[in-house]
């Protein structure tokens, strides 16, 4: 009885400081190091440390130098080595189906209306990623997708014949390109620059400053200029690990990283910009589609979301409240 005793005030004695102890994530992304992002990832690291007394520590991975997004999740089950990412919601949907919901073809017009739902519809994906045992540290939109090809492009025709990327385990981007009569072909992103320099894909989808970021750049001729989807990107830290985060340091980490989140959603429309306009003074054709292409990308849409949620591979739950949140008066 005694040495319980004895043994239950050691273990209360001890408490405070095992807590004390630096815990340390470490996160992998596929964003080159240097870029806006990592330069916004790395100032909130320095303020979670400064804020946390050194208790919290963030490290970085940037660069895809834990591979891609399929390989770094992997890491992150396995623990250990890596505690979390920043991730593309389209890899995160082998984790949570849902994470992809923002990506569906033309959900949004403008970004008035991502303003409307993001604030809603982000709490919900937040908790629908715990339920998986992650924690959303943020979640920070990439912009709009555009369709870029290697080659001339004019219009549909040239759509349906291309070598066309979609991310790996797209089943949204997939469905909607198949709908359209073309024959996508899935690979992880950090694939995509080889597979445009060897010729493998000559086609992709994605937004000017991602394509910039991840050097593509220099292999696209032509940019058509019809927004697709809205490209949104996750920071997830496992569970596991967050649980040994003091909750105090956990208010921190999540004040900072969701304003982090907020700048990054802000800058980025100022970056896309700039990097199509860089982009076009390297020789970047704008291609403008006739009213006939517009209403067929539309009506492929269409079907290709009818056909998502009857397979429900979105939840009726989360696309009832981004649709209630659109529909919401500004």
């Amino acid at each position: 009885m005694i040495r319980r005793l004895l043994l239950s005030i050691l273990l209360l004695a001890l408490s405070p400081a095992l807590l004390a102890q630096t815990q340390t994530l470490r996160l992998a992304t596929l964003a080159p190091d240097g870029s806006p992002w990592m330069r916004e990832l790395r100032a909130a690291a320095e303020q979670v440390k400064a804020e946390t007394g050194g208790r919290v520590e963030i490290r970085y991975f940037p660069g895809g130098v834990m591979g891609n997004d399929q390989a770094v999740l992997r890491r992150i089950r396995q623990g250990g080595q890596l505690q979390g990412g920043v991730l593309t919601s389209s890899e995160l949907a082998v984790v949570y189906p849902d994470a992809p919901a923002y990506t569906l073809p033309f959900l949004f017009a403008n970004w008035a209306e991502i303003d409307r739902v993001r604030p809603k519809v982000d709490p919900l994906l937040a908790q629908g990623f715990a339920e998986r045992g992650f924690h959303m540290l943020g979640a920070s939109g990439v912009g709009f997708a555009y369709l870029m090809s290697t080659k001339p492009m004019t219009g549909v025709e040239d759509v349906k014949r291309a070598k066309l990327w979609v991310p790996q385990n797209d089943i949204i981007t997939d469905i909607t390109f198949r709908e359209g009569g073309a024959s996508p072909i899935p690979l992880p992103i950090g694939d995509v620059f080889t597979a445009l320099q060897t010729g493998m894909v000559d086609m992709v989808a994605n937004t000017p400053a991602g394509a910039v970021a991840l050097q593509w750049h220099g292999r696209l001729r032509v940019l058509y200029d019809l927004p697709l989807a809205y490209v949104v990107g996750f920071i997830v830290v496992d569970q596991r690990a967050w649980r040994r985060i003091a909750p105090a340091d956990q208010a921190i980490v999540d004040r900072i990283f969701k304003a982090t989140a907020a700048r990054v959603d802000q800058s980025i429309r100022r970056d896309d910009v700039a990097a199509l306009e860089a982009m076009k003074r390297q020789g970047l054709a704008v291609v403008t589609p006739t009213p006939a292409d517009v209403a067929y990308f539309r009506a492929v849409g269409e079907r290709a979301v009818a056909k998502l949620e009857s397979q429900q591979k979105v939840s009726p739950e989360i696309l009832a409240a981004i649709r209630a949140a659109k529909a919401a008066s500004p």
